[in-house]
Order: C-alpha cells, then sequence, then structure tokens
C-alpha cells in the first residue's frame, strides 16, 4: 500500500510541476497537494491486482489504433456519403466483466472507438450501446474488444 501511495504521489506530483512550474512555492504547494490528492485517490480508487501482460496490451493498443481508423473512415464514409446506410440505434451488450473498474476501463475504452457509445446499463446487467448502424455485428466486436482487454490487463472479471 505504501508502494502505490509514494508512486501515486509522485505522479500527481510530476503532474504539478508540469503544469506549475518549479518555483519554491510551487514545489512546496504542489507536494502539499499530492500528498492529499494521493490520499484521496487511495479512499475512492484503492489499488487493484492487475497483472499486465506486456504482449497483449501491444495487441489490444494495435487493435484499437486498427479499429479507430476503420470506424473512423466508415463513420466518415457514412455520414459524407448519402447512399450509405445510417441505421442508427441501440444493442444491448452483455458484457463478462462486472460492474467496477475493469468495466469502466472497457466501456471507456469502446467510448473512443468511432461509431459506438455506452450509454449505460439496462437494468438486467447489460449495457445499452448506441451505435451508427445497429445491423452491423457490435456485440461479437465489444465481444472481441471485452476479450483483448481481460487479457491485456489480466483481469477475471472482477470489479
Amino acid at each position: 500500500m505504501l508502494r502505490v501511495a509514494l508512486v501515486r504521489v509522485a505522479g500527481f506530483f510530476a503532474f504539478w510541476i508540469i503544469v506549475a512550474g518549479t518555483k519554491p512555492v510551487d514545489i512546496f504547494v504542489g507536494l502539499l497537494a499530492a500528498v492529499i490528492v494521493a490520499w484521496v485517490s487511495l479512499r475512492l480508487l484503492p489499488p487493484a491486482t492487475i497483472r499486465l501482460r506486456p504482449i497483449a496490451l501491444a495487441k489490444l493498443v494495435l487493435r484499437f489504433l486498427y479499429q479507430s481508423i476503420v470506424a473512423g473512415v466508415d463513420v466518415a464514409r457514412r455520414a459524407l456519403d448519402p447512399r450509405l446506410p445510417l441505421r442508427p440505434g441501440y444493442v444491448i451488450y452483455r458484457p463478462r466483466l462486472r460492474p467496477g473498474t475493469m468495466q469502466n476501463t472497457f466501456c471507456t475504452m469502446t467510448s473512443l472507438l468511432p461509431g459506438t457509445l455506452p450509454s449505460g446499463p439496462d437494468g438486467s446487467g447489460g449495457l445499452v450501446v448506441h451505435c451508427l448502424d445497429e445491423t452491423q455485428p457490435v456485440a461479437e466486436q465489444l465481444a472481441a474488444e471485452e476479450a483483448l482487454l481481460t487479457s491485456a490487463l489480466g483481469g477475471n472479471g472482477d470489479g
């Protein structure tokens, strides 16, 4: 716990220095602020056991970049070419991840991909996802993204 706290203090302090500068008063205030913010962050987001897997993380990053480019081009084509269909709607996706940090990470990641936007829970354990074309295999694509994220971060579905 002490190591996690020190890493967070160092990270927040480094961010402070980047934003505020290195005048003596800035360093003092920044260190104080970093300690307080680290303490609050530990209360709000306790450390979790994540087994980062570098090869799986690299696959996730490469797929994310690829999906971002392909989906971005597809969204642009659909928006600019009136002959291409836009069938916006909602899809219910049943994530394997339980609600919590990993599922929030998954929702954040998929919200950055063009054409999909997690909109919240559906009340029965699923996620409501807005998409630009509900006839596309959105749920299958989300399942692939979830599997890669789980593999990269060593998650087991725990919140």
